[in-house]
């Protein structure tokens, strides 16, 4: 019975989950035994999700090879930097068009919450190097974060066998929280019961609102941000490669909701770009959890859309803080629907906010989910394959040996895309 409801689209069930749960929300608001479900998936979130994020990004890290012969030095830059400025425009759209959400059991900002500049520092200083166990248990995701990287460097030096069995480590944590993102629409039916139930329909409507901000920011992203960091680069006209991109990348990772499952799709699509594969067969893997800007911009919107709520001042040089904070984490994002989701609790203890009132967020995030994480993940895929190719492109110009980036497009798209039948066979599979 599992196997066919795994076998099921998760869009699908989530689709579901959102009808049932709004229908009993509405019909029979005191049934609060449903609320139950809700409980429990948020409860599961929080148990899996320091662990995963300490084992992605440690693994992520310990991985990186110097010397190699690639364009790893650009495609990284490349990498850090659509992942910072995603953050920064998610910010700044923020503060435009700011965004209060309705949180179910919700309470006033602890007495913990930072009051000056000076306790920020402290706060963040000492709970960076907190005991990596206790952090663990405690889901204190800054000592996660800091930890996770010293220990991922550290082990730049040990044996491949010693970063294969921390690699598999980390698939089997993930692998585990897929199996509890599997449930998701029945949290989901328990979350929106508990909301329409407490807050009415006018709470919930909150939910839509935060959706076109995420969505509208990404869209602008990927299409005005991303393709002047291509024009600065290449000195080319960027849209032939990004619509191509969007196409043949985007589009499969819409659908899948997993930038894991669209790795073979970019590396096949460098291939037709006749991009060197030395390069991009580092470069695409990498990208899965160096490249995330669609996330970083999630992690962003999301965090102070819970400030706001809390009645959390955000100044100036908290924004920068949460901009350097998310892209930071961003790039230890899991290569599974909803992995950004599972940052939030991190982003929103930078101001105070407690881990229950974060994980309600993280409940929201699976509501919208069926539209929010799919936008995402075309960006961050598609991405990918854009930065990875600009990249070589970039590289050729300094070398004096310019490609027509329009040329190679179009003998791109002439190739009856070995990556077209990558998507139907995926398409297939999943």
């Amino acid at each position: 019975m599992y196997r066919r409801y795994k076998d099921v689209s998760l869009i699908l069930k989530i689709v579901i989950g959102i009808i049932v749960g709004a229908v009993l929300g509405v019909l029979v608001p005191s049934w609060s035994f449903i609320d139950i479900l809700g409980k429990l998936f948020v409860g599961a979130l929080k148990a899996i999700a320091p662990l995963l994020v300490f084992l992605l990004i440690m693994s992520a890290i310990s991985k990186y090879r110097s010397g190699s012969k690639n364009h790893f030095g650009t495609v990284i830059v490349l990498y850090l930097s659509a992942t910072l400025l995603s953050s920064i425009a998610a910010v700044a759209v923020s503060y435009l068009f700011p965004i209060k959400l309705v949180l179910p059991g919700a309470i006033k900002i602890a007495e913990s919450a930072p009051k000056d500049l000076g306790t920020v520092v402290s706060d963040l200083l000492t709970n960076a190097v907190a005991n990596p166990i206790s952090a663990l248990v405690e889901g204190n995701y800054l000592a996660i974060l800091f930890w996770s990287v010293l220990i991922g460097a550290g082990l730049r030096l040990a044996s491949g066998t010693t970063k294969k069995v921390v690699t598999e480590f980390a698939e089997t944590v993930s692998s585990v929280a897929q199996t509890v993102i599997q449930f998701a629409p029945f949290g989901i039916v328990g979350l929106l019961h508990e909301s329409l139930s407490k807050t009415g329909v006018k709470g919930v409507m909150a939910y839509g609102q935060l959706l076109i901000l995420l969505v509208a920011t990404m869209v602008f992203v990927y299409l005005i941000v991303y393709p002047f960091m291509v024009w600065l680069l290449t000195h080319q006209n960027p849209y032939p490669l990004t619509f191509w991109t969007l196409k043949v990348s985007g589009i499969p990772a819409f659908f899948t909701r997993s930038g894991a499952v669209n790795i073979p799709i970019n590396l096949q699509a460098c291939e037709d770009l006749g991009l060197n594969k030395e390069s991009y067969a580092i470069s695409i893997p990498l990208g899965g959890s160096a490249n995330s800007g669609g996330a970083a911009i999630t992690v962003s919107i999301m965090t102070l859309a819970t400030a706001n709520t809390m009645g959390v001042h955000v100044s100036i040089f908290l924004a920068l803080l949460l901009c350097f904070l998310s892209a930071i984490s961003a790039t230890g994002v899991s290569g599974i629907a909803g992995g950004s989701l599972l940052l939030i609790p991190m982003a929103a203890s930078l101001f105070g906010i407690s881990n229950d009132i974060a994980m309600q967020v993280v409940g929201i995030g699976f509501i919208i989910g069926v539209v929010q994480d799919s936008v995402e993940t075309a960006v961050n895929s598609a991405s990918d394959l854009l930065f990875t190719a600009t990249a070589e492109y970039a590289d050729d110009r300094r070398d004096g040996h310019p490609v027509d980036m329009r040329a190679a497009v179009k003998a791109a798209g002439k190739v009856k895309t070995k990556a077209a039948k990558l998507v139907e066979e995926e398409g297939e599979q999943i």
